[in-house]
């Protein structure tokens, strides 16, 4: 449906029994939040906050809180938008279904952006301020109120007034807490690889005021758009077009170009001094803390009369913007091996938060002559990933080769890393770098923004014949529980981190001991850890210690390691240790007496209570 306003689409979707109202008042402050993680998990509907505490202003969650009503709420074009993408990455498609590709194209004048007057009907009908906006705190030790679904619009400096030529992306904004002067100004939080980053500086060497639009609301297509990782080229707004079926429309102030159809607009310019934004509770499932980021001087806010605000929860996935992924994957899995020869598949896996881990299949065709396979083209491969836009903040890379088994699903992570696992030799086939950028979020390296990769690289025959029983073992002292979360793999547990230093001696114990009890071909991999049986648990609880816990050049070890000719391998089983670290940010957890008074909530409000 071409919604153009978030309360078109709460109506659609509430006709349709996807949409839950909840009139009671629940306080943005902690609850709100509880309450859509527990739907989320639930993988229940999308809810209506009609009373908001201290805001007059309803807000809605969980609109794309399955992939299936993020397909319905584009369903009418989802299918042609589907096809022009396929097309660009495999032009011989439009031979094989050229009806959907004609669609396609004839609708591509709906990704031009339209300039409206300052009607009635536009965003400018009404003007509010930041305290009065929804102030939605989502875990306990937040900062303060954020916006988790912006779209922060700016345009470069020499293409003002230009939709075509802009940036709209999804970057964290903090309108409360801190040192931000009330109603005067909000945090903008925006990480490494990021669009508005090249503006900003673009804007600075010429001297110019850098002034961003935050639309919030409007069509769910400039929300999802601000999002995509696009084809170069195509600009946000012209996608977020298409996607609706709309045109995008904008209207002007001043010097600010606005999305006339958005539920809310924020205007401002952003200083060139900053202020500390954070911590916040993010998608890696701890804490981003505080840290010095641009703010914005506010300008006006303006709300249209029947603004409705967007909203959703960041927190250890899955979460909603899990869901999100699955139909960015769904659309755009067909660009990217166009864009890197020989790729066949790449899934950043969501359960690490991302970046953590990135799973690849390729094709080795380097030495097709050769018996004894060895990553080779593999190897060019991984390292063009790692230079691809936000694929680059990859801290785990693990590459396969497609010919060991065509019918490997990449999104079967466990099947995936047993298949890896099955064909790895340590001693060749880890390939480090250190002192490199990865996700800003990620605080397992030595700084923001600093840590370390690896790749582990594997293919041809099977090496190893992986054990998922538990092995006979005597460990050494400070070692205790250890449990096989998947074939393969030891999750031991081991003393508290207290330096890399001792570390290191605790590590050259255990391997010495490792060496004459267990069968590296059977347990390849060792996971030194807190909590065995949290690992044991389930597979999500396992990948998100590994790789959301560990920093590839300094938790890395193995049994009978060496270096030559400066490659480090080992001959036995690889070591991570995935044990919290000072340095680390701290995990998120619910507050306890949120919980209790959101538990009465789900008692008493018959909507939830009928959700269990």
């Amino acid at each position: 449906m071409g919604y153009r306003s978030t309360k078109e689409c709460v109506d659609d979707l509430e006709k349709h029994g996807h949409l839950i109202r909840i009139k009671e008042e629940i306080d943005p402050d902690l609850e709100i939040a509880e309450i859509q993680r527990r739907v989320y998990e639930k993988q229940g509907p999308a809810i209506l906050f009609e009373k908001v505490k201290s805001s007059p202003f309803p807000c809605v969650s969980n609109l794309f809180g399955t992939a299936d009503r993020t397909k319905f709420i584009f369903r009418d074009t989802y299918t042609e938008l589907c096809a022009l993408l396929s097309a660009k990455a495999d032009p011989s498609k439009v031979l094989k279904s050229p009806s959907k590709l004609i669609k396609a194209v004839l609708s591509g004048w709906k990704g031009l952006p339209k300039k409206v007057s300052n009607s009635s009907t536009s965003v400018m009908q009404n003007e509010t301020s930041i305290s009065q906006l929804p102030q939605i705190k989502s875990w306990p030790d937040d900062g303060g109120a954020f916006i988790t679904l912006p779209q922060v619009y700016s345009e470069h400096p020499d293409q003002q007034g230009k939709p075509l030529k802009s940036n709209l992306g999804m970057y964290r904004v903090q309108l409360s807490g801190n040192e931000y002067e009330i109603d005067k100004e909000i945090g903008l939080h925006y990480q490494i690889h990021r669009g508005i980053g090249v503006h900003h500086k673009l804007h600075n060497d010429q001297n110019k005021p850098f002034k961003v639009a935050i639309f919030v609301g409007g069509p769910p297509a400039n929300t999802f758009s601000a999002v995509m990782p696009l084809p170069e080229g195509m600009p946000e707004v012209a996608f977020g077009g298409l996607l609706s079926g709309n045109r995008f429309h904008f209207t002007k102030f001043k010097d600010w170009t606005l999305a006339a159809d958005a539920d809310f607009c924020i205007i401002g310019t952003i200083s060139n001094s900053t202020k500390p934004e954070g911590p916040f509770g993010d998608h890696l499932g701890y804490y981003s803390l505080k840290h010095d980021f641009p703010c914005l001087g506010i300008e006006k806010v303006f709300h249209r009369n029947d603004a409705i605000w967007p909203f959703t929860v960041v927190g250890r996935p899955p979460q909603e913007d899990t869901s999100f992924g699955q139909v960015i994957h769904d659309m755009t899995a067909s660009i990217l091996p166009t864009e890197i020869n020989g790729l066949k598949a790449v899934h950043a896996v969501d359960a690490t938060g991302v970046h953590p881990l990135l799973l690849a299949i390729g094709e080795e065709r380097y030495t097709p002559y050769k018996k004894n396979k060895r990553p080779q083209e593999l190897m060019t491969i991984a390292n063009a990933i790692l230079g691809k836009g936000q694929l680059s903040l990859a801290k785990y890379l693990f590459i396969v080769d497609e010919a060991d088994d065509k019918s490997l699903d990449i999104h079967n992570i466990d099947k995936y890393i047993t298949h890896l696992l099955e064909r790895i030799d340590f001693s060749y086939d880890l390939h480090f770098q250190t002192h490199t950028t990865i996700d800003t979020l990620d605080y397992s390296g030595t700084g923001v923004n600093d840590g370390s990769k690896v790749i582990f690289s594997a293919c041809g025959e099977k090496k190893n014949d992986l054990k998922n029983t538990k092995p006979e073992l005597t460990l050494p002292r400070g070692f205790d529980k250890y449990e096989v979360p998947i074939a393969g793999t030891l999750a031991i547990r081991a003393p508290k981190f207290t330096s890399h230093q001792d570390s290191e001696k605790l590590f050259n114990e255990l391997s010495e001991s490792l060496k004459s009890q267990l069968n590296s071909k059977h347990y390849p991999l060792i996971v030194i850890v807190d909590d065995a049986e949290f690992c044991k648990k389930s597979l999500n609880n396992f990948l998100w210690v590994t790789f959301t816990r560990s920093n590839p050049s300094h938790d890395i070890y193995g049994v009978d390691s060496f270096t030559e000719f400066k490659h480090w391998g080992c001959r036995g089983s690889l070591i991570i240790d995935a044990r919290i670290k000072p340095h680390h940010a701290p995990p998120l957890v619910e507050d306890p007496e949120v919980t209790a008074r959101v538990d009465k909530l789900f008692e008493d409000i018959p909507q939830l209570k009928a959700l269990g």
